[in-house]
């Protein structure tokens, strides 16, 4: 059996943000900030719409070609710009190529299943983008900084915390590495937001009346988990960004940089897929040919 890391489909797209396979990613050394010699914030933005006019057009080839879906996750801390990312991503693009879920706390049904089944229900057709504002990742995040969300979730067998991760870990490259032999191309995003700008943030939410909505104090609790929380991201990564379904730490303190390169990992995955218009088989073609004469003579 050929192996499936050597499809075209697992040729993840190269990028300094790329998370490497092999285990040595320090979440200490991945930066925040856009490096020195990065575009000016004009040009960032124009580059921006760039990609997003070519990923427009890519994602009509893919749902004509009808081979592959593409899925791409998206986690980070509080305030990070998960959503406005997703939303200037894919504005332009075609609503019924893509579809968007966000995942919040598990429903009580949703507790009678696996950790990986409320995400899977939602998987993209083949032919479309599909999008995850958070996803089963949660299950090695936060339920790793609150442990005690795993008392609701009555597992029949619960081993040490350490073993348990590791189980989590093992179980979703298997998902992974199921969905990337069946067609579904992988792209994992960790927008990685400073706590000082997080912060600042925070702060704006608090300070301008039209965004209150956004701010909880349960993001506050959060926040002071800070610490647990870089330690779950960095082991997280580690275990599951593989060459079949990478992460990209993202800098994400500027957000005109940061959608940006989102948006070119992803117009430059689909890129490297070959996809392309069916062609009509011949037969049909002569059919066509045929219609094309009868409705000329109509005119």
């Amino acid at each position: 059996m050929a192996d499936p890391t050597s499809a075209p489909y697992c040729s993840s797209p190269a990028s300094p943000y790329r998370v490497p396979f092999d285990g040595s990613f320090e979440l200490a050394r991945a930066p925040s900030s856009p490096p020195d010699d990065a575009p000016e914030r004009k040009q960032r933005k124009k580059q921006l719409g760039q990609a997003v006019d070519e990923l427009s057009e890519l994602q009509r080839v893919l749902y004509a070609d009808d081979r592959y879906a593409v899925l791409c996750v998206f986690q980070a801390m509080d305030a990070a710009g998960k959503d406005s990312t997703i939303r200037a991503v894919t504005t332009g693009v075609n609503p019924a190529g893509f579809q968007v879920f966000s995942f919040k706390a598990p429903s009580r049904g949703e507790l009678d299943h696996d950790f990986l089944w409320r995400s899977a229900i939602r998987l993209p057709e083949r032919g479309r983008i599909g999008i995850f504002n958070r996803s089963y990742y949660e299950e090695v995040l936060v339920v790793r900084v609150h442990s005690g969300f795993l008392d609701s979730q009555r597992l029949p067998h619960r081993p040490d915390d350490d073993a348990l991760w590791a189980e989590r870990y093992a179980s979703i490259r298997d998902h992974e590495h199921h969905l990337t032999k069946n067609g579904t191309v992988i792209l994992k995003f960790w927008l990685n937001v400073s706590r000082e700008e997080q912060a600042r943030r925070f702060l704006r939410r608090i300070d301008r009346p039209d965004k209150n909505w956004k701010f909880s104090s349960g993001d506050i609790m959060e926040r002071r988990h800070w610490d647990d929380y870089m330690l779950a991201y960095q082991e997280a990564l580690n275990a599951t960004s593989r060459p079949w379904a990478p992460w990209y730490a993202i800098p994400a303190d500027d957000k005109p940089y940061m959608r940006w390169r989102v948006a070119q990992i992803i117009r430059d995955q689909l890129l490297a897929l070959d996809l392309r218009y069916p062609s009509l088989p011949d037969e049909e073609r002569a059919k066509v040919v045929e219609l094309r004469r009868e409705l000329e003579a109509e005119i």
